[in-house]
Protein backbone atom coordinates (compact mmCIF):
# COMPACT_ATOMS: atom_id res chain seq x y z
CA UNK A 1 0.00 0.00 0.00
CA UNK A 2 2.83 2.40 0.87
CA UNK A 3 4.46 1.75 -2.51
CA UNK A 4 1.19 2.63 -4.23
CA UNK A 5 0.96 5.92 -2.36
CA UNK A 6 4.60 6.65 -3.19
CA UNK A 7 3.84 6.23 -6.89
CA UNK A 8 0.77 8.45 -6.63
CA UNK A 9 2.80 11.18 -4.94
CA UNK A 10 5.44 11.33 -7.68
CA UNK A 11 3.51 13.75 -9.95
CA UNK A 12 3.07 16.07 -6.97
CA UNK A 13 6.80 15.91 -6.17
CA UNK A 14 7.69 16.67 -9.78
CA UNK A 15 5.20 19.56 -9.78
CA UNK A 16 6.68 20.88 -6.51
CA UNK A 17 10.26 20.71 -7.78
CA UNK A 18 9.55 22.32 -11.15
CA UNK A 19 7.18 25.08 -10.03
CA UNK A 20 8.41 25.80 -6.49
CA UNK A 21 11.90 24.61 -5.60
CA UNK A 22 13.53 25.24 -8.98
CA UNK A 23 12.34 28.90 -9.23
CA UNK A 24 13.52 29.53 -5.67
CA UNK A 25 16.93 28.09 -6.55
CA UNK A 26 17.12 30.30 -9.64
CA UNK A 27 16.20 33.41 -7.62
CA UNK A 28 18.81 32.53 -5.00
CA UNK A 29 21.46 32.26 -7.73
CA UNK A 30 20.38 35.51 -9.38
CA UNK A 31 20.81 37.36 -6.08
CA UNK A 32 24.59 36.81 -6.31
CA UNK A 33 25.14 37.66 -9.96
CA UNK A 34 24.80 40.66 -12.24
CA UNK A 35 23.39 40.44 -15.73
CA UNK A 36 21.91 42.68 -18.36
CA UNK A 37 18.35 41.48 -18.96
CA UNK A 38 18.13 37.77 -19.73
CA UNK A 39 21.46 37.47 -21.52
CA UNK A 40 23.65 34.65 -20.24
CA UNK A 41 26.73 36.20 -21.85
CA UNK A 42 26.88 39.02 -19.32
CA UNK A 43 26.61 36.88 -16.17
CA UNK A 44 29.22 37.66 -13.51
CA UNK A 45 29.42 37.41 -9.74
CA UNK A 46 28.34 40.58 -7.96
CA UNK A 47 27.09 41.74 -4.56
CA UNK A 48 25.65 44.94 -5.97
CA UNK A 49 22.12 43.82 -5.10
CA UNK A 50 23.04 43.71 -1.41
CA UNK A 51 24.21 47.32 -1.58
CA UNK A 52 20.86 48.40 -3.04
CA UNK A 53 19.06 47.09 0.05
CA UNK A 54 20.48 49.97 2.08
CA UNK A 55 19.02 52.60 -0.26
CA UNK A 56 16.50 54.97 1.28
CA UNK A 57 13.68 53.91 -1.07
CA UNK A 58 14.13 50.23 -0.20
CA UNK A 59 14.26 50.87 3.55
CA UNK A 60 11.16 53.07 3.29
CA UNK A 61 9.34 50.31 1.39
CA UNK A 62 10.28 47.79 4.10
CA UNK A 63 9.03 50.12 6.83
CA UNK A 64 5.81 50.80 4.93
CA UNK A 65 5.25 47.09 4.41
CA UNK A 66 5.73 46.30 8.10
CA UNK A 67 3.46 49.19 9.14
CA UNK A 68 0.60 48.33 6.79
CA UNK A 69 0.93 44.61 7.49
CA UNK A 70 0.79 45.17 11.26
CA UNK A 71 -2.15 47.60 11.08
CA UNK A 72 -4.07 45.26 8.78
CA UNK A 73 -3.33 42.25 10.98
CA UNK A 74 -4.46 44.03 14.16
CA UNK A 75 -7.68 45.27 12.53
CA UNK A 76 -8.41 41.84 11.05
CA UNK A 77 -7.72 40.23 14.44
CA UNK A 78 -10.16 42.52 16.26
CA UNK A 79 -12.91 42.39 13.62
CA UNK A 80 -12.31 38.73 12.79
CA UNK A 81 -12.43 37.58 16.40
CA UNK A 82 -15.63 39.54 17.03
CA UNK A 83 -17.33 38.05 13.96
CA UNK A 84 -16.08 34.50 14.66
CA UNK A 85 -17.10 34.67 18.32
CA UNK A 86 -20.56 36.05 17.57
CA UNK A 87 -21.10 33.32 14.99
CA UNK A 88 -19.78 30.70 17.42
CA UNK A 89 -22.19 31.82 20.16
CA UNK A 90 -25.18 32.29 17.88
CA UNK A 91 -28.05 29.83 17.70
CA UNK A 92 -28.10 29.77 13.93
CA UNK A 93 -28.62 26.40 12.32
CA UNK A 94 -26.75 27.28 9.14
CA UNK A 95 -23.40 28.46 10.47
CA UNK A 96 -21.61 26.70 7.63
CA UNK A 97 -23.68 28.72 5.16
CA UNK A 98 -22.69 31.95 6.91
CA UNK A 99 -19.01 30.96 6.73
CA UNK A 100 -19.42 30.19 3.05
CA UNK A 101 -20.87 33.65 2.45
CA UNK A 102 -17.91 35.18 4.30
CA UNK A 103 -15.36 33.44 2.09
CA UNK A 104 -17.26 33.98 -1.18
CA UNK A 105 -15.16 37.07 -2.10
CA UNK A 106 -12.04 34.86 -1.95
CA UNK A 107 -13.40 32.82 -4.86
CA UNK A 108 -13.27 35.81 -7.21
CA UNK A 109 -10.19 37.33 -8.81
CA UNK A 110 -8.19 39.57 -6.48
CA UNK A 111 -7.56 42.20 -9.14
CA UNK A 112 -11.26 42.41 -10.04
CA UNK A 113 -12.23 42.81 -6.39
CA UNK A 114 -9.61 45.49 -5.85
CA UNK A 115 -10.57 47.39 -8.98
CA UNK A 116 -14.24 47.28 -7.97
CA UNK A 117 -13.39 48.53 -4.48
CA UNK A 118 -11.21 51.24 -5.99
CA UNK A 119 -14.10 52.40 -8.15
CA UNK A 120 -16.28 52.80 -5.07
CA UNK A 121 -13.53 54.89 -3.46
CA UNK A 122 -13.46 57.39 -6.34
CA UNK A 123 -15.26 60.74 -6.10
CA UNK A 124 -17.67 59.70 -8.84
CA UNK A 125 -18.82 56.10 -8.71
CA UNK A 126 -21.92 53.96 -8.97
CA UNK A 127 -22.94 54.65 -5.35
CA UNK A 128 -22.73 58.42 -5.73
CA UNK A 129 -24.77 58.18 -8.96
CA UNK A 130 -27.49 56.20 -7.21
CA UNK A 131 -27.58 58.55 -4.22
CA UNK A 132 -27.61 61.64 -6.43
CA UNK A 133 -30.67 60.33 -8.23
CA UNK A 134 -32.59 60.36 -4.95
CA UNK A 135 -31.33 63.80 -3.96
CA UNK A 136 -28.41 62.84 -1.70
CA UNK A 137 -25.01 64.32 -2.48
CA UNK A 138 -22.33 62.04 -1.07
CA UNK A 139 -18.75 61.49 -2.15
CA UNK A 140 -15.99 59.33 -0.71
CA UNK A 141 -12.89 60.13 -2.75
CA UNK A 142 -10.31 58.35 -0.61
CA UNK A 143 -8.59 56.41 -3.40
CA UNK A 144 -4.87 57.10 -3.36
CA UNK A 145 -4.74 57.55 0.42
CA UNK A 146 -3.32 55.24 3.13
CA UNK A 147 -6.86 54.69 4.43
CA UNK A 148 -7.89 53.25 1.06
CA UNK A 149 -5.01 50.78 1.11
CA UNK A 150 -5.77 49.63 4.66
CA UNK A 151 -9.49 49.21 3.88
CA UNK A 152 -8.61 47.20 0.79
CA UNK A 153 -6.24 44.91 2.71
CA UNK A 154 -8.71 44.33 5.54
CA UNK A 155 -11.54 43.68 3.07
CA UNK A 156 -9.38 41.19 1.15
CA UNK A 157 -7.75 39.23 3.96
CA UNK A 158 -10.38 39.30 6.73
CA UNK A 159 -11.72 35.80 5.82
CA UNK A 160 -8.22 34.41 6.44
CA UNK A 161 -8.61 35.55 10.04
CA UNK A 162 -12.21 34.55 10.65
CA UNK A 163 -11.98 30.92 9.56
CA UNK A 164 -9.06 29.73 11.76
CA UNK A 165 -10.45 31.59 14.80
CA UNK A 166 -13.89 30.08 14.30
CA UNK A 167 -12.36 26.62 13.86
CA UNK A 168 -10.43 27.00 17.12
CA UNK A 169 -13.56 28.17 18.96
CA UNK A 170 -15.57 25.24 17.65
CA UNK A 171 -13.03 22.81 19.11
CA UNK A 172 -13.40 24.13 22.67
CA UNK A 173 -15.44 21.59 24.69
CA UNK A 174 -18.61 23.14 26.08
CA UNK A 175 -17.99 21.24 29.33
CA UNK A 176 -15.10 23.60 30.07
CA UNK A 177 -17.41 26.59 29.84
CA UNK A 178 -19.95 24.93 32.14
CA UNK A 179 -17.21 24.09 34.64
CA UNK A 180 -16.00 27.70 34.62
CA UNK A 181 -19.51 28.95 35.37
CA UNK A 182 -19.95 26.33 38.09
CA UNK A 183 -16.75 27.60 39.72
CA UNK A 184 -18.27 31.07 39.98
CA UNK A 185 -16.73 32.84 36.99
CA UNK A 186 -18.78 35.52 35.25
CA UNK A 187 -19.26 35.35 31.51
CA UNK A 188 -16.57 37.99 30.97
CA UNK A 189 -14.04 36.20 33.20
CA UNK A 190 -14.97 32.91 31.60
CA UNK A 191 -14.11 34.39 28.21
CA UNK A 192 -10.71 35.70 29.31
CA UNK A 193 -9.81 32.71 31.50
CA UNK A 194 -11.07 29.86 29.31
CA UNK A 195 -12.24 30.71 25.80
CA UNK A 196 -9.67 33.27 24.73
CA UNK A 197 -6.57 31.29 25.82
CA UNK A 198 -7.86 28.15 24.10
CA UNK A 199 -8.56 30.07 20.88
CA UNK A 200 -5.12 31.70 20.71
CA UNK A 201 -3.95 28.97 18.35
CA UNK A 202 -6.49 30.05 15.75
CA UNK A 203 -5.75 33.72 16.34
CA UNK A 204 -2.03 33.11 15.82
CA UNK A 205 -2.58 31.12 12.64
CA UNK A 206 -4.97 33.75 11.28
CA UNK A 207 -2.59 36.60 12.14
CA UNK A 208 0.26 34.97 10.26
CA UNK A 209 -1.97 34.16 7.30
CA UNK A 210 -2.98 37.83 7.10
CA UNK A 211 0.43 39.31 7.87
CA UNK A 212 2.36 37.44 5.16
CA UNK A 213 0.34 38.40 2.06
CA UNK A 214 -0.05 42.01 3.23
CA UNK A 215 3.71 42.19 3.80
CA UNK A 216 4.61 41.02 0.30
CA UNK A 217 1.59 42.09 -1.79
CA UNK A 218 1.76 44.79 -4.45
CA UNK A 219 -1.59 44.82 -6.29
CA UNK A 220 -3.68 46.46 -3.55
CA UNK A 221 -1.29 49.36 -2.77
CA UNK A 222 -0.69 49.88 -6.48
CA UNK A 223 -4.40 50.07 -7.38
CA UNK A 224 -5.95 51.63 -4.28
CA UNK A 225 -2.92 53.76 -3.43
CA UNK A 226 -2.49 54.96 -7.04
CA UNK A 227 1.23 54.34 -6.69
CA UNK A 228 1.55 56.89 -3.88
CA UNK A 229 2.30 54.18 -1.31
CA UNK A 230 5.20 51.88 -2.13
CA UNK A 231 5.52 48.56 -0.31
CA UNK A 232 8.26 45.99 -0.68
CA UNK A 233 6.06 43.99 -3.04
CA UNK A 234 5.97 46.99 -5.38
CA UNK A 235 9.78 47.15 -5.32
CA UNK A 236 9.97 43.46 -6.31
CA UNK A 237 7.37 43.91 -9.07
CA UNK A 238 9.13 46.99 -10.43
CA UNK A 239 12.53 45.27 -10.33
CA UNK A 240 11.34 42.31 -12.38
CA UNK A 241 9.38 44.55 -14.75
CA UNK A 242 12.55 46.59 -15.40
CA UNK A 243 14.52 43.34 -15.81
CA UNK A 244 16.57 44.01 -12.68
CA UNK A 245 16.21 40.35 -11.76
CA UNK A 246 19.16 40.37 -9.34
CA UNK A 247 17.76 42.92 -6.92
CA UNK A 248 14.20 41.61 -7.25
CA UNK A 249 15.35 38.06 -6.55
CA UNK A 250 17.29 39.11 -3.46
CA UNK A 251 14.29 40.88 -1.90
CA UNK A 252 12.03 37.96 -2.83
CA UNK A 253 14.40 35.58 -1.03
CA UNK A 254 14.33 37.81 2.07
CA UNK A 255 10.52 37.78 2.04
CA UNK A 256 10.63 34.00 1.59
CA UNK A 257 12.71 33.71 4.77
CA UNK A 258 9.96 35.62 6.62
CA UNK A 259 7.37 33.24 5.19
CA UNK A 260 9.29 30.09 6.14
CA UNK A 261 9.86 31.43 9.65
CA UNK A 262 6.16 32.14 10.00
CA UNK A 263 5.29 28.65 8.80
CA UNK A 264 7.57 27.23 11.48
CA UNK A 265 5.65 29.25 14.08
CA UNK A 266 2.34 27.91 12.74
CA UNK A 267 3.74 24.37 12.87
CA UNK A 268 4.71 24.79 16.52
CA UNK A 269 1.38 26.41 17.46
CA UNK A 270 -0.79 24.02 15.44
CA UNK A 271 1.04 20.78 14.70
CA UNK A 272 -2.13 19.02 13.55
CA UNK A 273 -3.06 21.83 11.14
CA UNK A 274 -6.52 22.06 12.71
CA UNK A 275 -6.97 25.80 12.36
CA UNK A 276 -5.49 26.31 8.89
CA UNK A 277 -7.79 27.07 6.00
Amino acid sequence: MSKTFNKLSRPYLIWLIVLALLPVGVMFGLAFVKTEGVSFDTFYFSLESFELITEKSTITAFINSLFYALVTTVLCAVIGYFVAYRLFKSNLNNKLLILTVLILPMWSNLLLRTEALGNIMEHNNILTDILSNIGINFSIGIKGSPLAVIIGMVFTYLPFMILPIYTALEKIPYALEEAALDLGLTNIRKFWKVIFPLSLKGLTSGSIMVFLPTLSGFAIPQILGKGNIVLIGNIIEESFRNMNYNFGSLIAIIILVFILGSLLIINKMDKEGETLI
